[in-house]
């Protein structure tokens, strides 16, 4: 796997560092609130462990999975829902927790869906933000790094499944994938 990778984006220590001043903000913005925490599967199941181990309020986690890519690079822009929320969230306080906001697409249609259940408050909690990529505004209320226009795998990113263990983010190179 590390021979498919062009150059590694961030360290372990740097996405460590990070998340904590992330859960640090969401501490500060959540004191005297229980948040439910909502990881969108499968890319930001690792992210959403750390982030969890640094928050020191009550929380709770739910998952979802929704798809726009199967095993392409670019997402097809047709949002499905493969997994829904497993509890009601009625007037909770949701952190919707993903690994990377690209297209916007899938967040904007995320978003859009969650509201409709009446949540009391809805926040959008990304790793990374590639904005040239947007094609849809979606507003990040916790950002992790903002990222080129390249195409990143490791810490729960993949490419056709392949590389979510990997402990850093890095660019894959473009040959792996078809470039």
């Amino acid at each position: 796997m590390e021979q498919d990778i062009e150059r590694i984006l961030f360290s372990a220590e740097e996405l460590a560092e990070r998340i904590r001043a992330m859960a640090e903000e969401i501490n500060r913005d959540y004191a005297g609130k229980e948040p439910l925490l909502v990881s969108v599967l499968r890319g930001s199941f690792i992210f959403m462990a750390d982030l969890v181990r640094q928050i020191r309020l009550p929380c709770t986690v739910d998952f979802m999975a929704v798809s726009s890519y199967g095993k392409s690079t670019v997402s097809s822009g047709a949002v499905q829902i493969t997994k829904d929320l497993s509890e009601d969230i009625f007037h909770k306080d949701l952190i919707i927790v993903e690994d990377i906001l690209d297209s916007g697409n899938t967040l904007n249609y995320l978003m859009k869906t969650l509201l409709a259940r009446n949540p009391a408050s809805i926040r959008l909690c990304a790793l990374l933000d590639k904005p040239e990529r947007r094609k849809v505004p979606v507003h990040i209320d916790y950002r992790g790094f903002e990222i080129p226009d390249e195409f990143v795998v490791g810490y729960g990113l993949d490419y056709a499944e392949r590389y979510r263990n990997l402990p850093y983010i890095g660019i894959l190179k473009p040959s792996v994938y078809g470039k």
